[in-house]
């Protein structure tokens, strides 16, 4: 039984960013994609998402206080 994470209001925005994407993202806050937040390739989001090992994804989460934010995650094994 497939469940759908993505329907509820209360579910952050996932995608999966391109590399050109990644690689701007990247240098304006000048990282390495390997120091950034990791996320499993056995998560359920990833798995829904059709994302792959080393894939980066943006996470869009609301908050009554800071309003829309973004987080990165890269996905690894």
């Amino acid at each position: 039984m497939d469940i759908a994470i993505f329907d509820s209001r209360l579910s952050p925005k996932y995608r999966v960013m391109s590399t050109q994407e990644t690689d701007e993202m990247l240098a304006k806050y000048n990282v390495l994609k390997r120091d950034l937040p990791k996320i499993k390739l056995s998560d359920p989001a990833v798995k829904q998402l059709g994302a792959n090992e080393n894939d980066v994804l943006e996470i869009t989460r609301n908050s009554q206080t800071a309003g829309e934010h973004n987080y990165y995650r890269v996905v690894v094994k």
